[in-house]
């Protein structure tokens, strides 16, 4: 069976990343538009009602207004915008976390950002397994490729091969917030401090622990099981045991859907540092996109991913 996807912004960093996906795929027939239909609603309109799926690819309020044209049909909808992340009525695209039914269920889902995808892998099973108090005021340090800021920050740091590091988010409140304090299910928004760093893609995100000043904490070892029996044979999550000295982003990295994490400790227990590695255009946007995709049309969780 063929299914027929529109993807509302194709000609996005991520838009273009799930066309390359996608593209190949038997399995999939893709409705694209040529630039001057993608300026027409009644050609987005018409596109909406006569696919099985939806992609979209927009800034927020665009993704929202994108609702207005397909209402009516029958298209289910995988948002990759930041725009339905904690709203009524839509899934949350973190299979690992929801569940893998959940998404298959579901007519709207909307992908996580990529910096929670790190996070939550890292925290959200170890407050749930009560290894880690929901109470706490946690804080959550990332790194990422400039490709995940859109065509602007990308044409920023291109031109301007001078920047070294850029800091961002010091007003607090950043969108990625809310979601990460929901699914993590914490009493208290995380302190988020993002970066962008000169490489096109990749991400590192860190939860620093104070083990011995929380209420209830396991030990490294302990947090280390967990994540290891929680994401159990996942073809996608691999949680490392072995130890190293450094964890390294290289600007020649190439896409991937994998999400790797670690949990390192100090010698005596009373530190941690949870670490996740992933791909901002991987597993943190297309690849993302793409595995929730197959879970809603009843094929392989894993198909097209590079892994």
């Amino acid at each position: 069976m063929t299914h027929t996807v529109f993807i509302d912004g194709a000609a996005g960093t991520t838009g273009l990343e799930i066309v390359e996906r996608l593209g190949p795929r038997a399995e999939f027939e893709l409705l694209l538009l040529d630039d001057e239909q993608r300026k027409s609603a009644q050609a987005r309109r018409d596109a909406y009602h006569a696919a099985d799926f939806a992609v979209l690819c927009l800034p927020d309020d665009a993704a929202r207004e994108a609702l207005a044209l397909a209402e009516g049909s029958k298209v289910r909808i995988v948002d990759a915008s930041s725009a339905h992340r904690v709203a009524q009525g839509w899934t949350y695209g973190f299979p690992e976390l929801v569940g893998r039914e959940a998404v298959a269920g579901a007519s709207r889902v909307s992908n996580p950002g990529c910096y929670p995808t790190g996070f939550l892998a890292l925290v959200a099973p170890l407050v749930r397994a009560g290894l880690l108090p929901a109470d706490w005021p946690y804080s959550v340090n990332a790194v990422s490729g400039y490709s995940g800021g859109g065509k602007a920050l990308i044409a920023r740091f291109e031109d301007d091969p001078d920047i070294a590091f850029r800091d961002y988010g010091l007003a607090m409140g950043h969108k990625h917030v809310p979601e990460m304090q929901r699914y993590a299910g914490l009493s208290h928004p995380p302190l988020f401090a993002p970066a962008v760093i000169p490489a096109h893609r990749g991400m590192v995100v860190e939860v620093p622990l104070q083990l011995a000043a929380m209420p209830i904490a396991g030990s490294p070892e302990a947090l280390r099981t967990a994540l290891a029996e929680f994401y159990g044979a996942s073809p996608i999550v691999t949680v490392h045991d072995e130890p190293c000295d450094e964890l390294l982003l290289r600007r020649s990295m190439q896409p991937s859907d994998r999400l790797d994490l670690w949990v390192f400790g100090s010698v005596d227990g009373a530190q941690a540092r949870l670490v996740a590695r992933l791909d901002n255009l991987g597993k943190g946007a297309s690849g993302a996109a793409v595995q929730s995709l197959n879970l809603m049309a009843g094929l392989e969780e894993t198909a097209g991913l590079a892994l």
